[in-house]
């Protein structure tokens, strides 16, 4: 889940990273206001959860109340990549001499978390590490061994960074190491990261994202930041098919069956295992299928669970059928999920043997479920059908009716 700039920055503050003074406006008035406690010139930023803000011209700067009163009102309708923002962050422009890019996030191949630094920010970090590779710096951290300021030192000193400069960066990347540890992040940006003209270091800019399974751990400062519980938190803000997906996960504490990502497609997927449902998903189109959303149920999730997520589904007007597949449980009861599919099947006014594709759930209780789904004439297969063969024969029966 991804914090807004707003709400990373006050999870910074609260760590002790420089930052400028600012104000959250969600009114023109409270945009004057802000500008005038701030005095002097401030920039306005537009609070979206996408990056290009620049670009789109939701970024602007006022030399005067008044002016960041007029340029609220011109920012506040930009949409950005899709997203129209809520509120502005309106703060105080900084004499900058020296702009530093440092993030950490996750690197899925070595599976440790990296850091990177570079001397050239404000720019994309794609883009200098393209042309000017010896301007950034990666350093893997143990999630073993503590990391120490060395370590940090080290990373930023790799750049060419010297003296003072480096001697004041290290604390600040330092602790920003130890933000995306201490709370499960998946990225901690700080673009640019800037030395001023009078030689303070600050953070102009920062991105926070959150591991979704994390935020029942760290509750407390979700809730602290005041995000809302139906609150996906994407790159963009939910669907109201994805809000009402977070409300059936939430209306019961056994399993998971809920976190779905909306797409355009016909096909339904009630899949889970993990890693299993996105190879799943990766799998449909594959073959050619338009999946209509992504979701995952496992944990041995009620029946009133899997018939909500179910009923779910197939209330999207563009949805003809659903497949239901996983991969082999042994948390998961395969006649609890299969119960539940059909009675989700039955109350939304449909024939389970004309909608549910293929029933691909192998595992505990396996030949229970199987009986049940026989009864309703669903098809289904057991382990000896690879998933990826599943999601064909799903796939197919959609093409053989279109």
């Amino acid at each position: 889940m991804r914090f807004y700039e707003y709400e990373s920055k006050e999870l910074f503050e609260r760590h002790g990273l420089p930052l400028g003074k600012r104000g959250l406006a969600h009114t023109r008035e409270e945009a004057r206001e802000h500008a005038e406690q701030i005095g002097g010139p401030v920039v306005l930023k537009s609070q979206v959860l996408s990056g290009g803000r620049m670009k789109a011209g939701a970024v602007k700067f006022a030399d005067t109340p008044d002016e960041a009163a007029q340029l609220f009102d011109e920012i506040l309708p930009i949409v950005v990549n899709g997203q129209t923002a809520k509120s502005i962050l309106v703060e105080e422009k900084s004499p900058i001499a020296q702009e530093y890019y440092v993030a950490i996030t996750w690197d899925g191949r070595r599976k440790l978390p990296v850091l990177i630094f570079s001397d050239m920010g404000g720019i994309d970090i794609e883009e200098v590490a393209e042309k000017h590779p010896d301007h950034v710096s990666q350093t893997h951290i143990s999630t073993i061994l503590p990391f120490t300021p060395r370590l940090a030192k080290e990373a930023i000193g790799a750049t060419g960074v010297t003296g003072s400069a480096l001697n004041r960066l290290t604390p600040i990347v330092t602790t920003l190491v130890e933000i995306f540890l201490a709370y499960d992040l998946t990225l901690a940006e700080i673009n640019p990261l800037v030395r001023l003209e009078d030689g303070r270091f600050l953070v102009l800019d920062g991105h926070i994202d959150l591991e979704a399974e994390a935020r029942d751990k760290h509750s407390a400062l979700v809730e602290e930041l005041g995000i809302g519980a139906d609150e996906t938190r994407q790159a963009r803000p939910p669907t109201p098919f994805e809000t009402a997906g977070a409300k059936v996960d939430a209306s019961d504490h056994r399993g998971v069956a809920g976190n779905v990502v909306e797409f355009d497609g016909d096909l339904g997927l009630v899949i889970g295992a993990g890693g299993g449902s996105l190879t799943l998903f990766d799998a449909v189109r594959k073959h050619g299928g338009r999946p209509a959303n992504y979701c995952e149920i496992g944990g041995n999730p009620s029946v009133k669970k899997a018939c909500e997520l179910t009923k779910l589904v197939l209330s999207k007007p563009e949805v003809a059928k659903i497949a239901v597949m996983m991969n082999v449980v042994s948390n998961t009861r395969v006649d609890i999920v299969a119960r539940g599919v059909i009675k989700g099947v039955v109350e939304s006014g449909r024939d389970p043997a004309e909608t549910i594709t293929i029933f691909r759930i192998p595992g505990s209780w396996e030949e229970e479920g199987f009986k049940i789904l026989e009864r309703y004439g669903v098809e289904y297969c057991d382990r000896s059908v690879s998933m990826y063969e599943a999601a064909g024969r799903a796939v197919a029966k959609m093409q053989a009716e279109s």
